[in-house]
């Protein structure tokens, strides 16, 4: 038995392979310096390429690194969880696999937990590195309108965090299927401490986020943090009455004083405005009701279909 406080480091890959050799080396530099003993958990979430060959070789190769190979491609919130869920250590660090989150903050990151007695320490984004004007935009506009739904900030926040082992547990705790990670950490509260960090490039390869898999994800965050949206809806509902309630006098006034004309156009322009609304009013319900359904149904977050793992302890 090990005396010395044992880290994890939950890595979710996916199509990685051009950087698993290079980001396990970069680790395992930074990590046998420091006075713990570590472990490197990387979750494969149905990756299409070599990738898990790669992890057990690797695996095979080092004690310190273990592996998890999703049964298809769950997203990376059901990789973190996986990994998450797996991870021995008494704190877990939780980075990306495309090595734009620096091994070498890792050190920072533990001196904090162990030196100030926080729960959580957040990488913080300073610089978001080689992105696109569109890219920036879109990001900005989605962590506005999700603070200003739900109150959480997340502006230039990252998945790159070190979690204690009672965070670790109290994340485990919360059972919901439709997962956000910084979002839930957030929610959370316990003490925390921020390491601020500039985005490097990709080590190789490119994104795996679609625009419509960012969208998805910008949706379901929304729909877990809030239910303005189904306000809004009554709210939409308050102004047509009272509009519908100013015209009908209108209606009324010109009417009796014999200014009415005859025609068409008010009446259609009317139909199709509320028409829109009722249809945008119901897909807002629909996506709540979807996400219950989703709850319901109780599925698992995630299927493995090969483990390699080793005791630490």
């Amino acid at each position: 038995m090990n005396s010395k406080r044992l880290l994890s480091i939950v890595v979710p890959v996916y199509c990685e392979s051009e950087n698993l050799e290079r980001l396990a080396g970069a680790l395992i530099g930074e990590l046998e310096g420091l006075d713990c003993v570590y472990e490197i958990l990387f979750i494969d979430d149905g990756s299409t390429d070599n990738t898990w060959e790669i992890v057990s070789r690797l695996c095979s190769g080092h004690r310190c690194i273990n592996g998890l190979r999703l049964s298809r491609n769950f997203g990376k919130e059901a990789a973190i969880s996986a990994g998450l869920e797996n991870a021995q250590g008494d704190a877990v660090v939780v980075m990306d696999g495309d090595l734009q989150h620096p091994p070498s903050m890792i050190e920072e990151m533990v001196r904090i937990w162990t030196g100030e007695k926080v729960q959580i320490v957040e990488g913080v984004k300073v610089e978001r590195g080689k992105e696109s004007f569109w890219a920036r935009s879109r990001a900005k506009s989605f962590y506005w309108l999700l603070s200003a739904l739900s109150g959480l900030n997340l502006e230039n926040a990252s998945d790159f965090k070190l979690l204690d082992r009672k965070a670790v547990d109290a994340y485990l705790r919360m059972k919901e299927k439709n997962l956000f990670f910084r979002g839930m950490i957030a929610w959370m509260g316990f003490k925390k401490a921020q390491v601020r960090f500039s985005v490097a490039e990709r080590a190789g390869g490119r994104s795996k986020w679609s625009l419509l898999s960012l969208l998805k994800l910008a949706v379901g965050s929304i729909l877990s943090f809030s239910f303005i949206p189904l306000r809004i809806v009554g709210i939409m509902g308050l102004i047509f009455i009272a509009f519908a309630a100013i015209l009908g006098l209108q209606v009324i006034y010109l009417k009796l004083t014999g200014q009415a004309v005859t025609g068409f156009a008010t009446v259609i322009l009317l139909l199709l405005i509320l028409g829109g609304m009722v249809m945008i009013s119901l897909e807002i319900i629909g996506e709540y009701i979807a996400q219950i359904y989703i709850e319901l149904k109780s599925r698992p977050r995630y299927l493995v279909e090969e483990s390699i793992l080793k005791e630490r302890r």
